[in-house]
């Protein structure tokens, strides 16, 4: 196999462009961002694949079929189940076994931030996959199929570009049909080796300082998008991917080219173009909004609304302070933020990780 032992990290993501709009064939912005979480992988003298997560354990056989799973997956296992079942698939081989602990994503009272914690464990256990079977398939690629496919074909797959190639991508949805199509019902590695490249491209760092709040709430962004797609008509969503691409390129320019003007002007449309989907309106958001624009700064929410968080630009790393302060102090939960490398190998093991295996 030729590693006895890994670590590997990637990081989250936050959407700064583009919600919904990649849904219907527009161009998202998205920033992959701290906290990073982690895997440890181990190898095995046995046909075995183990998954620890800190809910339990999962435990099959690799086989050339997939891992025959000792039992039901559960909901807690499925993205990283669904990644690694899928690699072995790919490669087709009897093994060799191993085992993969993951760390898991955090959280605040409970809560997830809305850092895209599916798509991250996706991208760690089809990388984990990788290594351990030593593959040479598409990571990404197979990242985006078995998170698509462990929710049921659903989402633009944004979350796992960001996470997988690290800094600030702009990502255009990756079509899966043919590839979801072939994975149930067969031809999927002439189907992977047919199938054109990711349209990802990493498009430099904001210039200006930035800070996540989180709303205090979860949102369902499956539940958001099927109410909104179940009301909206062709000529709706052509519009809304309009005006969105716009803006995005606007703030695109604006954060590269130090330009706070055009971050406020494109923040104000896009999110006016969001508060459009009457659905996607939270009352936190609205106000951490309104507390940003007090100290200079300009925001906007992130993802798909009705909770999870707000992205906030702001002209100096004084009012960066000042919107961290202020609405940790009226109890909502805020960091500052940057950019962060995609996924990665790390140097030294993960003790924790390695304990649990």
């Amino acid at each position: 196999m030729g590693f006895p032992e890994r670590t590997l990290s990637a990081p989250g993501k936050l959407f700064l462009s583009g919600e919904y709009a990649v849904l219907w064939g527009g161009v998202a912005r998205i920033a992959a961002v701290e906290p990073r979480t982690h895997a440890f992988i181990r190898s095995r003298a046995d046909r075995t694949v183990e998954i620890v997560l800190e809910d339990g354990r999962l435990t099959g056989a690799a086989t050339p079929a997939g891992v025959k799973w000792e039992g039901p997956v559960p909901d807690a296992f499925r993205f990283t189940a669904y990644a690694i079942d899928l690699a072995l698939r790919v490669i087709g081989t009897e093994g060799p076994g191993f085992s993969v602990a993951f760390e898991p994503s955090p959280l605040i009272d409970g809560h997830k931030l809305g850092l895209g914690s599916s798509a991250r464990a996706a991208v760690l256990a089809t990388e984990a996959a990788r290594v351990a079977l030593d593959g040479d398939f598409d990571t990404l690629k197979l990242a985006l199929l078995s998170h698509a496919d462990a929710q049921g074909g659903k989402g633009s797959g944004g979350d796992v570009a960001a996470s997988f190639a690290g800094g600030v991508v702009r990502y255009r949805r990756y079509d899966l049909k043919a590839l979801l199509e072939s994975a149930s019902k067969g031809g999927l590695v002439a189907r992977l080796d047919q199938s054109t490249p990711v349209d990802v491209s990493r498009v430099g760092d904001p210039v200006y300082p930035m800070v996540y709040v989180f709303s205090g709430a979860s949102a369902s962004t499956t539940s958001l998008v099927k109410a909104i797609e179940a009301r909206l008509t062709t000529d709706e969503r052509r519009r809304f991917v309009e005006r969105s691409d716009a803006a995005g390129d606007v703030l695109e320019r604006g954060l590269l080219r130090r330009d706070f003007a055009a971050v406020e002007s494109a923040c104000e449309e896009l999110q006016s173009l969001l508060w459009s989907l009457a659905e996607t309106k939270h009352e936190a958001i609205e106000r951490i909004l309104g507390l940003a624009r007090t100290f200079g700064c300009a925001g906007k929410q992130s993802g798909a609304g009705g909770g999870d968080g707000a992205v906030v630009f702001c002209p100096d790393e004084r009012g960066q302070r000042e919107v961290v302060e202020a609405c940790n102090a009226r109890g909502l939960q805020a960091f500052a933020l940057k950019s962060a490398p995609g996924l990665q190998g790390e140097v030294k093991t993960h003790a924790a990780l390695a304990k649990w295996l």
